[in-house]
């Protein structure tokens, strides 16, 4: 198939970066939440833009990328919606495109949205999907996207050492392979008291590769742990109070199947209490708690589709933190909260503060700009 390197793309001009990863999960979205807010303090007009995107929400009938619906909101970037976001995989996106292939469609679609988005734009963060192969099923892999965006690349690893080397090898190849320049690779999530080491030692790894190390991004615990609100989200539970504590953040939870004097051992800042909905000698004792603790725990959740009597529940509706009834056992709950991707919502006031100051201080913007 022929694969032309930008036939529709009319903005030559305007700089723009692609972030690219080695895996999922590496921390691709929150590096260039990071970029995006040192880009804006440096040039005032960015745009964003997620060619492809996989996680996607409705907003006035468009399929719109979740990340590009958070730095919109974030950073009010007065881009279009359906712009930021051209291409959402839908769960038949593949099957229909291996059945009738329509290539030069979808490339036309991303190309247009870039000049679009790039309009009156002094600057534009492209963001991939995953590590440098994700989307090749439809001839539209994050390396062969870049291309077509005439972007060059900055690739986000994972901590270690011969891993992340390793991984950038193999995405680095594909980068190549499609004619795209890699600029340079950033580290994330590597524990403060190694980042020295990781430094010294990734960057002679990377250099062997011809690739620049451009930051090393300390581990924060916070980044990694849900908020209550996307917990509310994930188990798909019902809110049973009023509170404004729905940004409260998970760091553990406990399961409640002790006595209620073991139970208030166990009640800290951070944890989030699951316990079956009927077990009202708990749950009258962490009521009585929360009155004399407010900040007792992150939330409590009332499993097995179960609630206790009314008189339970009144108490429970008055305490600060969420509380929510969810319909799965204590043990699904547990699980669904272990496995949950935890994403920044737009709502994470901490955590976006948080990651701007980290790629602030730990990325090396400049050599970035200079090598674009």
């Amino acid at each position: 198939m022929s694969t032309p390197s930008s036939p529709n793309l009319q903005n030559g001009n305007t700089p723009r970066v692609f972030v690219a990863a080695t895996r999922q999960n590496d921390g691709k979205t929150t590096i260039s939440l990071g970029l995006l807010g040192a880009l804006q303090q440096r040039y005032g007009r960015v745009g964003y833009i997620k060619p492809v995107g996989q996680r996607f929400v409705e907003i006035d009938e468009q399929k719109i990328d979740e990340d590009s619906v958070l730095m919109d909101q974030v950073f009010r970037l007065n881009c279009p919606l359906g712009a930021m976001s051209p291409i959402a995989v839908e769960p038949d996106f593949t099957r229909r495109y291996l059945q009738a292939s329509n290539y030069e469609t979808l490339v036309v679609r991303i190309q247009k949205a870039f000049d679009r988005v790039a309009w009156e734009k002094d600057f534009v963060l492209c963001e991939g999907t995953g590590h440098a192969g994700v989307g090749s099923v439809f001839d539209l892999s994050n390396a062969a996207v870049a291309r077509l965006l005439n972007a060059r690349v900055v690739i986000v690893t994972q901590g270690g050492i011969g891993k992340p080397v390793d991984e950038v090898a193999l995405n680095h190849a594909l980068f190549k392979k499609e004619g795209t320049e890699v600029i340079g690779v950033i580290v994330n999530k590597v524990l403060p008291e190694k980042i020295d080491y990781i430094r010294e030692f990734v960057g002679r790894g990377l250099k062997r590769q011809g690739l620049p190390l451009l930051g090393v991004i300390p581990y924060q615990p916070m980044l990694s742990s849900p908020t209550l609100n996307l917990i509310h989200e994930e188990l798909k539970a019902d809110l049973l109070n009023h509170t404004t504590q729905g940004t409260n953040i998970m760091d553990r939870f406990v399961l409640g199947a002790m006595a209620p004097s073991r139970a208030l051992q166990l009640l800290q800042p951070g944890v989030l209490f699951v316990t079956p909905g009927d077990r009202d000698d708990l749950l009258l004792a962490v009521a009585a708690h929360a009155r004399e603790k407010p900040n007792c725990l992150a939330g409590l959740v009332l499993s097995d589709d179960l609630l206790p009597a009314n008189s339970v529940l009144e108490q429970l509706r008055q305490v600060p933190f969420p509380v929510l009834s969810a319909r799965d056992d204590s043990y699904g709950v547990a699980s669904k909260v272990h496995d949950l991707i935890v994403k920044i919502r737009p709502g994470d006031t901490g955590k976006i503060n948080l990651v701007r100051d980290l790629v602030a201080r730990h990325v090396n913007l400049d050599r970035i700009l200079a090598s674009i």
